[in-house]
């Protein structure tokens, strides 16, 4: 951990402007091994426990990967119980070339994206205690991302967002046809996945499936998000995951009085 270590310290400026908010919960940036662990706890609890993902991680009830100590933790906890209630991760452009690349780049091909010019950041492992989901906690994690945006200068804000398979992938194709014609990026910035859905599925038109929004991924569209094409079969949380870009400039202009807490 002592890169990590290091790394925090280079990030004052933006560690001491993430807000906290006069509530029961507040936001801010992990500053040590320890509440990174809290962080990976939490996400352990989410995925592998409530969501049953097969994890691959070294140490049992923690959700560790390489791209880890290499990213900027921002965790929402409750003043009351102390706990860590929600988290995302962020890996900003000159840290992913450290790491070997995007967690992103594992699931899609996204060299379109990375020949055009500006910065990028990208977000990940978001994730929410049950008992929190009622829209505060993860309003307050877009809280902390517009502060850190409010401090650096990116162009592309990216991630994957998951979705339902369905049987046989029809509900994951369902969704995707749905929001590809409005929200898809244009054809000389989309992606291609590494590992399509299978082509076992149905068609959608047989299955009659309904398409399915999560949370994250309405709340991403509600921020002007687009997607980046065909969803990415993600066999370690069995779902789909979608290719998603949001344009931090837009974000800051439409919503800068509901997240940029003073």
């Amino acid at each position: 951990m002592s890169t990590y270590i290091a790394r925090r310290e280079s990030i004052e400026d933006v560690a001491g402007s993430l807000p906290e908010v006069a509530s029961d919960l507040t936001v801010g940036l992990a500053f040590s091994p320890e509440e990174v662990r809290e962080s990976q706890r939490l996400r352990y609890s989410i995925f592998a426990e409530e969501m049953g993902a097969r994890l691959v991680t070294p140490e049992r009830g923690l959700d560790i990967d390489d791209y880890d100590p290499w990213c900027q933790h921002v965790i929402v906890r409750d003043r009351l119980t102390r706990e860590v209630v929600a988290s995302t991760r962020v890996l900003v452009d000159r840290d992913a070339r450290l790491a070997g690349g995007f967690y992103s780049e594992t699931e899609f091909d996204i060299g379109n994206l990375l020949k055009t010019p500006g910065r990028i950041m990208e977000i990940g492992r978001t994730c929410v205690h049950p008992d929190y989901r009622s829209g505060s906690a993860i309003t307050l994690l877009w809280s902390g991302l517009a502060r850190f945006l409010d401090v650096h200068e990116f162009r592309y804000m990216i991630g994957c967002a998951s979705i339902p398979m369905g049987e046989g992938g029809a509900g994951a194709i369902a969704t995707y046809e749905m929001l590809k014609e409005k929200y898809q990026l244009p054809e000389h910035l989309c992606v291609t996945p590494k590992l399509p859905l299978p082509e076992r599925m149905a068609s959608v038109s047989e299955r009659q499936h309904k398409p399915a929004l999560p949370p994250l991924l309405k709340a991403y569209i509600r921020l002007g998000a687009r997607i980046g094409g065909e969803p990415c079969w993600d066999p370690i949380f069995d779902c789909a995951d979608l290719f998603v870009v949001l344009s931090p400039a837009e974000l800051q202009k439409r919503y800068a009085k509901h997240f940029l807490v003073r």
